[in-house]
């Protein structure tokens, strides 16, 4: 008995319409210099804000850090067999990082707010 000839092979391929098909150009005017003071404003506006917000976790760290040192009595009060001042550190210190990341977000929020007001009354 011999074996039937094998079919050949044929490529299968999606019609070219969609992401992979080219897309008539769209020419859009050039930005205003309003509209590119505005931008370079939102800019330092974010970059400020969080220049602000990092300064302020890392001082708020180094005080709590700072305290803890100050207050070595908290060594002797172990919970579970931890010494608090290690709890303090572990559990408070994400607290903190989450308080300043939604400080940060909100803010930044209102400042880009700002800015679509802005730009959608020009």
């Amino acid at each position: 008995m011999s074996e039937p000839a094998p079919l050949p092979r044929v490529r299968v391929t999606a019609p070219v319409r969609g992401a992979g098909a080219p897309r008539a150009a769209r020419v859009e005017p050039p930005p205003s210099e309003a509209e590119n003071l505005f931008v370079r404003s939102l800019i330092r506006s974010q970059l400020r804000l969080a220049l602000a917000c990092a300064f302020g976790f890392v001082a708020l760290l180094a005080l709590f850090t700072i305290v803890l040192g100050v207050l070595p009595e908290l060594d002797a009060i172990v919970i579970a067999g931890v010494p608090l001042s290690w709890l303090l550190l572990g559990f408070g210190v994400y607290p903190l990082i989450v308080l300043v990341g939604a400080l940060y977000v909100r803010v930044a929020g209102r400042n880009e707010a700002r800015y679509r007001s802005l730009t959608d009354d020009s």
